[in-house]
């Protein structure tokens, strides 16, 4: 079982999307990482680093702790209208999939990249 589907067992992330069901999380995360509209991790990066979030993304490729990102952070590196579309696709407020990738970007990048580099473009 890989990160992203062991995400839908987590009783955090259960209370955190209530209704929503935690089984939605690794396909946002998923289209979000990977080769989607988003342009997957090594984009994502790039976005973050763009728009100031450096020190963020480092922290979340390094070893140490993860810095937090908050919901109008993941808006300004993916975009209002990424994000709306994320949130229409899988039927979830707008303002409830920011909070979720906030939440979860900053581990699904941690995890995406053991031992603090990132994985190969592919």
């Amino acid at each position: 079982m890989g990160f992203l589907d062991s995400l839908e067992n987590s009783p955090a992330l259960k209370g955190v999307l209530g209704q929503l069901g935690a089984a939605v999380l690794p396909v946002v995360l998923g289209e979000v990482m990977g080769t989607g509209s988003t342009g997957g991790l090594n984009a994502i990066v790039a976005k973050m680093q763009q728009a100031g979030l450096g020190a963020q993304v480092n922290s979340w490729i390094g070893t140490g702790q993860n810095l937090p990102i908050t919901a109008d952070q993941v808006r300004q590196v993916l975009g209002n209208d990424t994000v709306r579309q994320l949130a229409a696709k899988y039927n979830i407020p707008v303002d409830q999939i920011s909070e979720l990738l906030a939440h979860q970007l900053p581990l699904a990048v941690d995890h995406a990249s053991p031992d603090g580099k990132l994985p190969p473009k592919a």
